[in-house]
């Protein structure tokens, strides 16, 4: 393959989606293109235009003629790492069509400078492969990863390259997180802390009461997102081991544990890790063909991937400065991306956020996050950015149908669940939080104090049971605050009209009616 060639190329659309203006496609979408390598196209695509103007729009980034790089592999690499920041999928798979030789002659060109030490770098950790290259010697160690453009750790040192690992994961599960403002306004904003003095207004009983009903709540949310109405029974046993998230190290052991949980029964299926394929969509109804909209890792790779993300899980956690959501959106969407089990795979993933929340102490207060009630009203988003990961790679997992309808995966797909870019799932999952800590735990924590008002009514005022008032508050809920004729004529047949009348005021003063 010539390292020489002509990269970018002046083109009027670039894989079904038009160019916002006349230009060349640069950097890492045009390295994929022109090597044929085997990954997705980045989420945003690199131009550079005839005009004076740079800016982004609907998922380009336009650069000016002063920036094109040459007409070679490095100046594309050089320009893919100084603008686009780290790809270390697109990294490993072009590493896997040159030779060594051809590595070495690429670092060559610059043997000390910036971007060769990272490709240097790049290589031998990705490739598990030292060049015939000695250690460097000059004083100025440079980071891998630009922190302007992604998240990363505070890193090691490496003096071989003089580079600083900041890698927010390690060689076998290592998805990256893009710099955008949404995040950046987010992780500003401190939601953790505006979460804690809200709670440390609230009552301690209040408290305690409104975390019962969360637990409640989130275990029958993650549920409902995967179609399922289970007994209060069955979602309280789940909300409890929700309850215990944090409270022992994630393992695989404890992988398996919750699994137990989550199935209770499976006498129709093998539980524990995969030993067959793995897909999310739909049966052909005729045939029974598989129409995956997802396919998950080979059975093969989940013991080296699975450590991986366990790995990686460790290190963020004795990171104290990366933020707590963006860690619980890489370790807890790379474990669905994964899809270890046959089934389960779902409550799990959305356990492993109230994990990594609970052991990078987002909140301290004792009461769970319940994420998976506003995951569920926002249940198209949440689809859309699961979407956003799958659908792409569909066109580079090539399967086979098995006699019992499932899939077999016929190429090496192991990069794909380890090295990509998880910006969409991060942002979805701040969104989340937000509105967790905005709407979803202040809504649960007004009403008891709400409810406790009116119930402070009914004792004065009519000594009723506390379960009898239960019924009352749920039947006013219902209708808007009226007492319904069969609700006087059954339940409360033994009030009378103006004491319906009061009751019915006294309600809608307390509790908020529309």
């Amino acid at each position: 393959m010539k390292l020489n060639t002509r990269f970018s190329q002046k083109v009027p659309s670039f894989h079904g989606r038009k160019l916002p203006e006349a230009g060349a496609v640069v950097g890492y979408a045009a390295i994929i293109e022109t090597l044929k390598l085997p990954v997705p196209i980045p989420e945003y695509i690199a131009v550079i235009s005839d005009k004076n103007k740079k800016y982004e729009s609907d998922g380009w980034r336009v650069f000016t003629p002063k920036h094109k790089p040459e007409e070679t592999l490095y100046k594309q690499l050089v320009f893919a790492l100084k603008y686009e920041g780290v790809n270390l999928l697109v990294f490993k798979k072009l590493f896997e069509k040159l030779s060594k030789r051809q590595i070495l002659s690429l670092l060559l060109i610059e043997p000390k400078g910036l971007y060769s030490r990272k490709i240097w770098f790049l290589y031998e950790w990705l490739m598990n492969d030292k060049l015939n290259i000695p250690d460097l010697t000059i004083k100025d160690a440079v980071p891998l990863i630009d922190e302007s453009l992604q998240f990363a750790i505070k890193g090691t040192s490496s003096p071989r390259h003089r580079i600083i690992n900041n890698l927010p994961g390690t060689v076998d599960f290592c998805p990256l997180i893009f710099k955008t403002e949404k995040l950046n306004e987010r992780i500003a904003g401190n939601l953790s802390e505006q979460q804690n003095k809200y709670l440390k207004k609230v009552h301690k009983e209040v408290l305690q009461r409104a975390s019962s009903f969360l637990l409640l709540k989130d275990s029958k949310a993650s549920f409902t997102i995967e179609g399922e109405n289970p007994p209060n029974a069955r979602a309280a046993r789940w909300g409890k081991a929700i309850g215990q998230a944090g409270g022992k190290p994630l393992s695989t052991e404890e992988l398996n544990r919750l699994q137990q949980i989550v199935i209770e029964n499976g006498r129709f299926m093998e539980m524990g890790f995969r030993k067959k394929g793995g897909f999310v969509g739909e049966h052909d109804r005729t045939t029974g063909e598989p129409i995956p909209e997802h396919v998950s890792a080979r059975w093969q790779d989940l013991d080296q991937l699975i450590t991986g993300l366990l790995k990686t899980n460790e290190l963020l956690e004795s990171e104290d400065d990366f933020d707590a959501v963006l860690a619980a959106a890489l370790i807890a969407f790379g474990f669905v991306f994964i899809h270890p089990f046959e089934d389960g795979n779902g409550r799990l993933h959305r356990y492993i956020i109230h994990h990594v929340l609970a052991t990078k102490k987002f909140t301290q207060q004792g009461v769970i996050f319940p994420v998976s009630a506003s995951i569920l009203d926002k249940i198209d988003d949440y689809r859309r950015v699961l979407e956003s990961y799958s659908h792409p790679l569909l066109d580079h997992i090539k399967w086979k149908e098995t006699p019992d309808h499932n899939v077999e995966v016929l190429n090496e797909t192991i990069d794909l669940y380890r090295y990509y870019d998880a910006t969409k799932q991060a942002e979805f999952l701040y969104d989340c939080t937000e509105d967790t800590i905005k709407r979803v735990i202040p809504e649960e924590v007004n009403y008891l104090i709400q409810y406790d008002a009116f119930k402070k009514y009914i004792d004065n005022h009519f000594e009723m049971p506390d379960k009898l008032i239960a019924t009352l508050v749920r039947f006013l809920q219902q209708h808007k605050g009226v007492l319904t004729k069969r609700g006087k004529e059954k339940e409360f047949k033994m009030l009378t009209e103006k004491e319906v009348l009061k009751i019915e005021k006294v309600f809608k003063e307390i509790f908020t009616t529309e």
